[in-house]
């Protein structure tokens, strides 16, 4: 914000706004720190380019992309859509028979993910396999045929997916000269003379390839990151990008940044003390002119049970302190870790809110409607094709392809599902679906609210179609009313398909168009989807080696050193109070036994420990009697002794 704000109003040669561009990784950031920008130096900082690298990316491809080959009206699919298409691929190389084989080999699922970690690492596909799927070595040759197969469906539909988006500005602006080189990588990397790129440890070796590009003739280039917060290697980002970036630009000038304006100084002594020991990092040691503070709480309990029990009781002496329940949040390392605290907060009558989750936009039902407008945009999407032919009542697989077969033959033509000839038992739910569509195209005439109309239209056929698939209807409708709102907001159905794409919300009012809620819920949260958030109190449960680190890192030191970072992450999510609780005994069904006695997790080390504050949560007394005292209400033993006559 402040690198724009002087850029933009330095005396001796200010830069012009346009020739600024801004990378963050969410449309909100970007739009947050312009406003910032704005608020120092005026109105010029509404010219400065930013947005997230997929946006960014789609508005240069749309640009840029046919004079390399690229069609300028491509559909971007999301990452379900990518691995349908891959679902598609899978059916036409025979991978999906019922034969052993095919029940064997990879779902789509896995396919989409081999394929984009690749893309996005550079690792070869055979060394992905090896490393995380060895039980499909075997199909390495067929996943590469496949992928092969993945690929030409997409250029014969003018369809993008995520992945694309990225490599395809990578390629455009190559720095290492194994790209496309010439008029237009010139043009493009000529479009900015400074970048400015948030989050930087969150970049993987793509993103990196790309600013490399960008900057071919200069190296005015200015990136913010943390290493101690890189946590997403398994969505394809790398630390070495923040750890390397001084040998990548020659004579980078190192800034750190090391007041904090969150925690208390006792919180950032334990913070600081447990970074520390990561084996490879930028030095620096956080500091916060915050006084006062406790120091954080590590509780020790029996079991699992006393672990939920300590925490509810003490949330709730938190609350009863002024802290409301929307400012605490407990935080674990998988979702799974939070179960038996569920199941004693709904006892209590607690209110609370887990993170993670279904995402709005992968709701079957908003995908459903989305799929009629895909198909309008771009009539040679295979997948929205597929997926609105086989909600329609009489059509099944076989009729599915069959019209699509047919669609293809014809080109893709506009009319092309109107000629198609479908088999009795469609031919109503094929009239009215050609009604619909030939009505939708025949409005051509971009207006305020247009896009809204369209969907209100889908839902005249398709809300009877939702109540004979789905249940929980009336969520569901709720939904479909959201995303006529939203639509409302967009000039064309173009801009609406590409904007939730691009940046696909978490709820409708991760769009802009809601209000985040005020209902005071407490918080519950994985650690990863917990960053960039902050809360009054934050308690870090389980804090046991296996579950935090987790086990399958114990035996691979990269793994081991993110899961150190993934834990600094949430502690320092924490301004005033911060409680880590470890249980000492585990009932584990998962591990293959019952009751362990578990480790400490292996990151509070002895150092760490003596910036916090023991607690030992006791087991409650039970009440004890002498047996011999206490005159049993019925005498078991006496009625069989008198049964056989015994004295």
């Amino acid at each position: 914000m402040y690198r724009v704000a002087h850029l933009l109003s330095r005396p001796d040669r200010p830069v012009r706004a346009e020739r600024i561009l801004l990378l963050t990784f969410t449309r909100r950031s970007a739009q947050e720190m312009l406003g910032r920008a704005e608020r120092l130096v005026g109105s010029v900082s509404r010219r400065v380019h930013g947005g997230t690298f997929h946006a960014t990316a789609h508005r240069l491809l749309r640009r840029f992309g046919p004079k390399a080959g690229l069609a300028g009206d491509f559909t971007i699919m999301d990452q379900g859509d990518s691995a349908d298409l891959m679902q598609l691929s899978r059916a036409a190389l025979g991978l999906s028979r019922k034969d052993e084989k095919a029940r064997r080999f990879p779902k789509k699922e896995t396919l989409h993910h081999v394929y984009s970690r690749h893309v996005n690492t550079d690792i070869p596909v055979p060394a992905i396999l090896n490393e995380e799927y060895p039980q499909f070595r075997e199909y390495e040759e067929e996943i590469a045929r496949l992928f092969g197969d993945y690929t030409r469906r997409k250029a014969e539909r003018n369809l993008v997916d995520y992945d694309d988006l990225l490599l395809f500005w990578a390629t455009l602006v190559d720095a290492d000269g194994s790209g496309a080189a010439g008029p237009i990588t010139a043009e493009i990397a000529g479009l900015y003379d400074h970048l400015l790129v948030d989050e930087y440890q969150d970049t993987n070796a793509l993103q990196a390839r790309i600013l490399r590009g960008m900057c071919r003739t200069h190296q005015n280039i200015t990136v913010v990151g943390d290493d101690a917060q890189s946590i997403y290697s398994f969505r394809g980002a790398t630390i070495r990008n923040i750890l390397d970036f001084p040998a990548q630009f020659p004579g980078t000038a190192v800034v750190t940044l090391e007041e904090n304006y969150r925690s208390t100084q006792p919180i950032l002594d334990t913070t600081n003390t447990l970074i520390s020991r990561a084996e490879e990092r930028y030095s620096k040691t956080l500091f916060s002119r915050r006084e006062g503070g406790e120091k954080p709480w590590l509780v020790t309990t029996r079991d699992e049970p006393a672990q939920t029990r300590f925490v509810v009781d003490r949330l709730l002496e938190l609350h009863e302190e002024g802290v409301p329940l929307r400012e605490i949040a407990v935080l674990f390392r998988a979702g799974y870790m939070s179960a038996d605290l569920e199941i004693e907060l709904t006892a209590r009558n607690i209110p609370f809110e887990k993170w993670g989750g279904l995402k709005f936009l992968e709701a079957a039902h908003v995908k459903d409607v989305l799929a009629f407008l895909r198909v309008l945009e771009n009539p040679r999407d295979e997948v929205s094709w597929y997926r609105l032919l086989m909600l329609m009542p009489g059509i099944g697989e076989t009729t599915a392809r069959g019209a699509i077969d047919a669609m293809s033959a014809l080109s893709w033509a506009r009319d092309a599902f109107s000629q198609y000839e479908p088999p009795p038992r469609a031919r109503v739910a094929h009239q009215a679906l050609v009604a619909l569509l030939d009505a939708l195209n025949a409005d051509t005439v971009s207006r305020e609210g247009m896009v809204s109309e369209e969907i209100a239209r889908v839902r005249r056929l398709y809300d009877d179609i939702l109540r004979e698939r789905y249940d929980r209807i009336e969520p569901r409708l709720a939904d479909l009313d959201q995303l006529q709102t939203i639509a409302g907001g967009f000039p064309d159905r173009a801009a609406f398909l590409s904007a939730i794409a691009l940046e696909p919300p978490q709820a409708t009012q991760d769009l802009g168009f809601g209000s985040d809620s005020e209902d005071d819920v407490l918080i519950l949260s994985t650690a990863h989807s917990a960053k960039g958030r902050e809360w009054d109190a934050v308690f870090v449960i389980w804090a046991v080696d296996g579950y935090f680190p987790m086990a399958r890192a114990l035996g691979n030191d990269e793994e081991i050193e993110e899961e150190r970072r993934l834990l600094y992450v949430a502690t320092t999510r924490a301004r005033n109070h911060l409680i880590i609780t470890h249980p000492l005994h585990v009932y584990d069904t998962r591990r293959g036994s019952d009751y362990t006695i578990d480790q400490l997790s292996r990151f509070l080390d002895r150092g760490v420990r003596t910036s916090m504050q023991r607690v030992v949560v006791e087991q409650p007394e039970q009440p004890s009697a002498d047996p011999a005292s206490v005159a049993p209400e019925v005498d078991l033993r006496a009625i069989l002794r008198g049964r056989f006559g015994s004295p």
